[in-house]
This record gives C-alpha cells, structure tokens and sequence, in this order.
C-alpha cells in the first residue's frame, strides 16, 4: 500500500497525431497505410504543408493551421511528424523510412488576404482528405485550382461592403441620417485611398493612419458645411463623433485580433505576440491618424469659432437608439463586414443572424440588467463564440467564418475616437476648457478592454462548444458519402 502511494507518475510519452485533433473539427480521421517509399512520403507531406500555406495566406488562426496540416498528415499515413508554425512561416519534419536523413518541407507566406470562401474551401477539402473521399492526386489537383481561382465578388462590392459597415455602425450609435451618409462616403474614400497607398508599397501602420486622419477630417468638414445653413441637414457634434466612429470601425483589425488572442490562449504564445504585435502597431496607426485629425481640426475650429471644441460641446451620451433598431444595425454590419471579408453566400444570412444575436445578449444586459457595457460585450460573445462553431460546422466551414464579421459592428471606435478627442483636445484649446489628457488614456484602456473582452470571450465560446460539434460533423460526413 505504502509503495502504490508513493509511486511517482507515468512517464510522459509524446501525444500522437491523431489524439491531438481530439477537440478540432478535423477528429477520428481514416488512417491509410503508411508509405514505405521517400518519394511518396515527400509527396504527401508536400501536400500538408501546401494545405497549411494556403490556410495561413487566408488568415487563420495557428491553431486550425496546424490541426488542418495534422489531419491531413495523418490520414495520409505519416504517423511522426513535427510541426512549426510562425507568423509568415510554416515548416514541417518527418523521419525517413529507412532511417536516413528526415524530410523536411517550408513555406514562406509573407502576405495575408481577407479571403474567407477560399478558407472554407480548404476546409472541405481536408475534411474529404481525412474520410477518405479524395486520394492523394485528386486531393493535390483541387489544391492547385482552388490557389489559382479568382477572389469572390468585384472589388466595388467589397467597397461598397466597408460603407454598409461604417453606415451601420453611425446608426446603431444612434446618429441621424448625414452622420450615416459621411460614414459611408468616408469608408469608401478611405478603402479606395488605402489601395492605392498599399499599391505603391506604403506599409500598412501609414495606411491605418491616413484612414484616421481622412475619416476625421472628412467628418468635421461635413460638420462644418452642415452649420451654414439651418436646414433639417444640419449635423450635431454627436453626430460628427458618430461618423468618424464608423470610418474608425472600418479599419480596426478584428480578425488579427481574435487570432492572436487565440493563439497566445491555446498554447502558441510566439505567434500570438507577434500577430498582437501587428494588431497593436494597426491599432496605434489608426490613433495617431486621428490625433493629427483632431489637431488639425480643433485648431481650425478654434479659429473659426465654431464652439465644436469649448467645455462639453461634443458629448457622447446621445439618445439611445430603439433596441430592434440596434439589432437590425448589428445585422447590417454584421452582413457588409462577410462580403469585405468575401464570405460565400450561403455564409451571408448566418453572418448577419450571428451579429444579431451579439447584440441583441449585450444590448439587453446593458439596458435591463445594468451589467457593464464591457461584461455584456464578453457575454455576447461568448454567445457568439458557441454559436458560431456550431452553425459553422454544420455549413462545411471553420468558426471564424461567421463569428470574425459578426463581431465587427460590436468594436470600439466610439471609444477610441472619443479617448483621442480628450486627449488632443486638451493640448490644442487648454486644460481649462477641455477633458484632461488622463481621462483619454483611461477611455482609450477601455476600448482596449472591449477589444480583449471580444476576443476572449469569441475564443472561450468555441471551446465551450467543442464537445457539441461532434454530431454535426458525423452527419455532415454522413450526408456527403
């Protein structure tokens, strides 16, 4: 008895391929036999590490990366393998058969692209893979002709999408028509300056700032132009704040933000710092945009007299819209942000029914629990998270399909617009008549705040739902032999 007690714990063996794939959507794939030749060894782990390239090309998270290559490999035989994924890198080791020098397979993706119907595609195509549906030739050939299709839809439709977001995002704020007209107009100039800036090798931190300082500047102006006259077009302060948060929405890195929470989360630390790095880097871009904006701006108001900077003339507490206006608003955006994100069309509805539901769970813990607008932004998540896995599964696509969009009406560019106006606006008119420079930066580690609690609770979401999707993918696997 004494000896059972103290007996120290079993040695600890290296976790198969196959047992790590026990929580992803990619579980009990179909092993084939393993090759003995190195030339057909090479072949299939090619194959993998082509599958991972394309799915980091497309944005996904390290860790779908890496399951996918994982799958991939061991459905195709190769039962020890070694797998290194970084930010722009993915490398791939396997012994040799006979026991010579090991396989070793690179990729280098220097660039990323919002492409989420080429991510789904590739997700069916490995979940064929690992049931067997598609041999080694087939399965390299679909690989090849999915690299080389055309993007989904015309770039006018992608922006169009970025207004349809900036428009929803000024109305669920609660602004009135103009605010809606600027954020539109400003999300369209500001996507077609950023493509012509990015064409001429313009890194993107200088394209997130240009995009800050146009949508301020643009949204004073129609502040300005709207007090010459008394008519009904007439903009308020609240409303010019409302506009230049819809452009700022635009721009804020939702889906390197979620991915890199998720990866420092479950286990990647390396890649998860440096994609919150980049994040940080694109957010900082867009503050500094808006600070020159606001500078700029302020002085000349000052100037002009137009008391839009004088003690508490621009306040952010408006009217709070109807709660069905809200949800239609986190619908809309939710629907613009998938096509700006090129999701299929099949995945459009299911976007916009997922941004409903995030907002309709925040919107009603905020107005008839009074929870924190932060906790009720991480409970809409969370919602999110669950129910985005799930119904993504169901469609043949990863979560981040529908639940990346979804998420994108709920971040905080109200937050840092009105964190950056404090702030600059108490260097350029004086202490005395404006917000001290503190209270900025506690609203700006606000929005941060919003923009982790998202992220979070996206990620604890899909981990909550993971032991729910296993019906679905047998039927799904089901219906398609």
């Amino acid at each position: 008895m004494r000896r059972r007690l103290m007996r120290g714990e079993p040695v600890t063996d290296p976790l198969p391929l196959r047992e790590s794939l026990r929580h992803t959507p990619y579980r009990d794939p179909r092993v084939r036999d393993e090759p003995g030749e190195i030339a057909e060894r090479r072949r299939r782990m090619e194959l993998s590490v082509r599958v991972g390239e394309l799915l980091l090309r497309c944005g996904a998270s390290t860790r779908d990366v890496e399951s996918a290559v994982i799958a991939v490999a061991a459905s195709l035989g190769l039962r020890r393998l070694e797998v290194d994924i970084t930010n722009q890198s993915l490398l791939v080791q396997g012994p040799a058969p006979s026991g010579g020098e090991p396989l070793t397979a690179l990729r280098v993706v220097r660039t990323s692209t919002r492409d989420f119907a080429r991510l789904a595609a590739v997700h069916d195509l490995v979940d064929r893979i690992i049931t067997n549906d598609l041999d080694v030739e087939q399965a390299g050939a679909e690989l090849k002709q999915l690299q080389r299709e055309p993007r989904l839809y015309p770039r006018w439709l992608v922006t169009l999408g970025y207004g349809g977001l900036a428009g929803s995002v000024a109305a669920l704020l609660g602004g009135g028509i103009v605010a809606i007209a600027v954020a539109v107009v400003s999300a369209i100039i500001i996507d077609r300056v950023g493509r012509g800036l990015s064409r001429r090798g313009l890194p993107y931190f200088y394209v997130c700032a240009a995009g800050g300082a146009i949508s301020t500047v643009l949204g004073w102006l129609a502040f300005v132009l709207s007090r010459l006259g008394d008519g009904p077009w007439a903009m308020s302060t609240v409303d010019f704040a409302y506009a230049v948060a819809g452009g700022i929405v635009v721009q804020l890195p939702g889906r390197s933000m979620t991915s890199a929470v998720e990866d420092a989360i479950t286990g990647y630390p390396v890649t998860g710092a440096g994609r919150m790095l980049t994040t940080v880097l694109t957010g900082a871009g867009i503050i500094i945009g808006v600070a020159f904006g606001l500078s700029l701006t302020l002085r000349l108001d000052r100037a002009l007299d137009l008391e839009l900077s004088t003690p508490g003339a621009l306040r952010f507490e408006g009217q709070e819209p109807l709660l069905w206006l809200v949800v239609l608003c986190g619908a809309t955006g939710a629907l613009a942000s998938a096509i700006t994100m090129r999701s299929r069309l099949r995945m459009l509805l299911p976007t916009a029914l997922l941004g409903m539901v995030g907002l309709l769970v925040s919107q009603t813990l905020t107005r008839y629990i009074d929870l924190g607008a932060t906790s009720a932004v991480a409970v809409g998540a969370i919602a999110m998270g669950l129910l985005g896995r799930v119904t993504a599964l169901r469609l043949g696509a990863p979560p981040m399909v529908l639940v990346v969009p979804a998420i994108s009406p709920l971040l905080p560019g109200l937050r840092i617009f009105q964190g950056m106006y404090e702030s600059v606006s108490g260097t350029v008119v004086g202490e005395a008549a404006a917000a001290a420079t503190s209270e900025g930066v506690v609203t700006l580690v606000g929005a941060a705040g919003v923009a982790l609690a998202l992220s979070t609770g996206i990620v604890l979401g899909d981990l909550m739902s993971s032991p729910l999707d296993r019906s679905a993918v047998r039927r799904r696997r089901a219906r398609r032999r």
